[in-house]
C-alpha cells in the first residue's frame, strides 16, 4: 500500500530561519576578521600601554610588599614569640636531619678537639721522659758523642734547667 505523504505547507518560515542563521554566521566571520586586523594595527600600541599599566602596578606591588615586610620585621622584634618559635623548629629539623646524615654538631667537633688536644700533649709527655726508661733520652746520647757535647754541655744544661 502506498502511503500518503502531507504536503509541506509553510515553506518560508523554514527558509527565513536558515538565511538568519547564514547571516548571524557571516556577522561572526566578519567581527572575527575585524579583531583580527585591528589587533593586528594596534597590537604594538595596545603592548606598550599594557607594559605602562604593568610598570605602575608593579611599583605599587613592590611599595605593599615592602610594608608587608616592614609589619612583619618590626612584629617580629616587638613580639619575637612567633618568629622565634618558627626559627627554633627550623633549628631542630636542620639538627636532626644533620644527624640522620651523620654530620657531627659543633659541640661534638669541640670535644673532639678537646681529646685530640689532650692526647697530643699525654704523647709529647712520655716523649720527653722517654716513654718509661725505654729508651735513653736525646741529651745522654748527644753528650756520649766526644768533645763537642763536651764542649757545648754547659750550655745544654742551661737550656735543660729553663724548661
Amino acid at each position: 500500500m502506498a502511503s500518503r505523504r502531507k504536503p509541506r505547507v509553510d515553506t518560508g518560515a523554514g527558509e527565513n530561519a536558515s538565511q538568519a542563521v547564514r547571516d548571524s554566521a557571516q556577522k561572526i566571520w566578519l567581527a572575527g576578521l575585524g579583531a583580527f586586523e585591528r589587533a593586528k594595527s594596534d597590537g604594538p600600541k595596545m603592548f606598550e600601554n599594557l607594559v605602562e599599566q604593568g610598570r605602575s602596578l608593579g611599583v605599587k606591588a613592590r611599595e605593599s610588599a615592602d610594608q608587608a615586610l616592614r609589619a612583619m620585621r618590626e612584629g617580629a622584634y616587638s613580639g619575637g614569640g612567633r618568629w622565634d618559635k618558627l626559627e627554633q623548629v627550623f633549628e631542630d629539623r636542620v639538627s636532626k636531619s644533620l644527624h640522620r646524615l651523620g654530620v657531627l654538631t659543633s659541640k661534638e667537633v669541640d670535644d673532639l678537639s678537646r681529646q685530640v688536644r689532650d692526647l697530643n700533649e699525654n704523647v709529647r709527655n712520655l716523649m720527653r721522659r722517654g716513654a718509661g726508661g725505654a729508651s735513653k733520652p736525646a741529651s745522654k746520647k748527644r753528650k756520649a758523642g766526644g768533645a763537642k757535647a763536651k764542649r757545648k754541655g754547659g750550655a745544654r744544661k742551661k737550656k735543660a734547667a729553663k724548661r
